[in-house]
């Protein structure tokens, strides 16, 4: 496992078990570094999991990312209220795929049929297997009571997480 990914409060809890560690590493990283999927997308469909499962590691952890790919300040606060904010066709196609994966465990067919008329089938698929990895991890740090690494801040920018909204 890179020493990096090593030092991170969820790898230090993975590391417990080396083989799971190193497995969910690889995953992660083929899906951060070898995807054909569009960095801003898959960073909208990690927020969008992150706020729904209320992670606030994978929340901070992400907000960081999402920001550095490129992604916009109005759509990283409307993650969080889908219905208050206009996404282009295909950001919402992930977020609503997203809600899917979380809230049935699978996407429905009329969603999976948008997602490979935008992005393709290889895109669709990696935003399925993105929203499903991703569930996982926030399970773990949930279950497991991740705390937030030393450099990260509860619920950026503003500090409102899910519970905090009307």
């Amino acid at each position: 496992m890179p020493e990096p990914l090593a030092t991170l409060n969820v790898f230090r809890l993975l590391l417990r078990r080396p083989a799971l560690a190193k497995g969910t590493a690889d995953l992660l990283l083929s899906m951060l570094a070898g995807s054909v999927l569009d960095a801003r997308l898959r960073e909208l469909v990690i927020m969008r999991v992150a706020w729904t499962t209320k992670s606030t590691y994978e929340w901070a952890q992400h907000y960081r990312i999402a920001t550095d790919v490129g992604v916009s300040e109005g759509d990283l606060t409307g993650v969080r209220d889908t219905q208050r904010w206009s996404f282009e066709p295909h950001a919402a196609a992930v977020i609503r795929a997203a809600d899917e994966v979380v809230g049935r465990g699978e996407v429905e067919s009329g969603t999976v049929d948008l997602l490979r008329g935008l992005l393709g089938d290889d895109a669709a698929l990696e935003v399925v297997a993105a929203a499903a990895t991703w569930t996982m991890v926030s399970t773990l740090l949930r279950t497991f009571r991740v705390p937030l690494d030393p450099d990260l801040v509860a619920w950026p920018p503003d500090g409102r997480g899910p519970d905090s909204l009307p």
